[in-house]
């Protein structure tokens, strides 16, 4: 784990009848329900007061859900994690839910780390052999996510990993997206701001893979505003993008998803031999960095 930056405040404090886990320094104010799959549930720069993390209209309504859930049926506040699918699938046996079974279920907080400065969650998956990790780190203007995945059955295990933030976009904002993904005419649409990527009242997902830089990000030119994704293309080689102006539950948002898949369904992708693999009793690490701006 990194030094944590001296300047940095945490504090744990009832939002709505959860216990709701805030990093904040002069720049940067991250919220985290750990009860509700480790949401994200605010990204805010402190600066410019832009808050990143979408939430449905009408003000942030948290509430648990059940494992196996529909997705659009939970709070859909913020960012979660999806894993081992994001679509629901069968699979080796196993009925996969919609969007993976770790956003539906409480996560538990490593209090040592806490202490520390940092907010690592855990959780162990009930249908598949696996228990995932994640750390939580503030430095200055950027967000380290630091995840393991730890195989605990007796044999290799495929699996399908998305970050799965749902992000505000206002007028202005404009995806800035990596050459290797620029130099493909078929998706030039996405190239534009972003409300202009699908016409109003329809939705659209769409994967780059694979990719050889690990930048994704949303730029304002009107404010200045940015949020920029950075990670390694070795460790995850997919950029998913997903926009909704109304197109889905009537809803508008963005979601810029580094991902190990071009599918939505693990089944799909296993298929084709493109999602993750993690060997018997072995461990997969990687990371990804938010960065707020300017």
């Amino acid at each position: 784990m990194n030094a944590i930056d001296q300047d940095n405040r945490s504090e744990v404090r009832d939002e709505q009848g959860f216990a709701v886990h805030v990093l904040r320094n002069e720049q940067v104010e991250l919220v985290v329900v750990p009860e509700l799959g480790a949401r994200i549930i605010s990204l805010k720069n402190l600066r410019s007061g832009r808050e990143w993390m979408w939430h449905p209209p009408g003000g942030l309504k948290l509430f648990r859900n059940r494992a196996g859930d529909d997705f659009a049926s939970g709070p859909l506040a913020g960012m979660d994690e999806c894993l081992p699918t994001i679509a629901p699938c069968s699979w080796q046996g196993r009925e996969l839910p919609d969007h993976g079974e770790v956003w539906a279920v409480p996560w538990e907080v490593d209090e040592a780390a806490w202490e520390a400065g940092a907010l690592k969650t855990s959780t162990k998956l009930e249908i598949s052999p696996l228990a995932f990790e994640r750390t939580l780190e503030l430095h200055d203007n950027e967000v380290h996510l630091g995840y393991q995945l730890k195989n605990l059955g007796a044999e290799d295990e495929l699996y399908l990993w998305a970050m799965h933030p749902l992000l505000r976009f206002q007028d202005g904002d404009q995806l800035q997206l990596p050459p290797c993904v620029r130099s493909r005419p078929a998706n030039e649409q996405w190239l534009n701001p972003v409300a202009s990527a699908v016409p109003e009242g329809g939705c659209a997902k769409v994967f780059f893979r694979p990719i050889q830089i690990g930048s994704a990000g949303v730029y304002n030119r009107n404010t200045g505003d940015r949020l920029d994704f950075a990670w390694a293309p070795d460790e995850n080689d997919t950029l998913g993008l997903w926009l909704t102006l109304g197109g889905w539950h009537g809803h508008h948002h963005l979601a810029l998803e580094p991902t190990n898949a071009a599918h939505d369904a693990l089944a799909l992708a296993a298929e084709g031999d493109r999602c993750g693999v993690v060997e018997a009793g072995g461990t997969k690490a990687w990371n990804v960095s938010l960065r707020v701006g300017p």
